[in-house]
């Protein structure tokens, strides 16, 4: 199951505290602007979007089509509404590691006066 790429990603993940950027070192700077980088790439492929939004789709038509309130059937909508929100937060942080490029980015462009 576990590779030596998915190790390798896992040791390459972002584990850098970005509540004081002017405190990041270089490095540390070049590695928010990287992982960023990847993630606008991802955010502006236009298939990724595509199979995104099918698999909400695809969810809500699942979601909708559960018509009794048996307890199966409450704990069914509760796992789709969790994977909808996965999918939603998985998303949200791809945004989220853009933003903080650009944060670390703008910070750099403000000359010292």
């Amino acid at each position: 199951m576990i590779n030596e790429d998915t190790i390798e990603f896992y040791n390459s993940r972002l584990t850098v505290d970005i509540s004081q950027p002017s405190k990041l070192t270089t490095s540390q700077k070049d590695q928010v602007r990287h992982y960023g980088s990847q993630a606008e790439t991802l955010l502006k492929n236009k298939e990724l979007a595509l199979f995104i939004h099918h698999f909400k789709f695809s969810l809500a038509d699942e979601l909708a089509s559960i018509r009794t309130h048996t307890p199966d059937d409450n704990t069914r909508r509760i796992a789709i509404s969790n994977e909808l929100a996965g999918i939603d937060n998985f998303v949200s942080s791809l945004k989220r590691s853009v933003y903080l490029k650009n944060r670390i980015g703008n910070t750099n462009e403000v000359p010292n006066t």
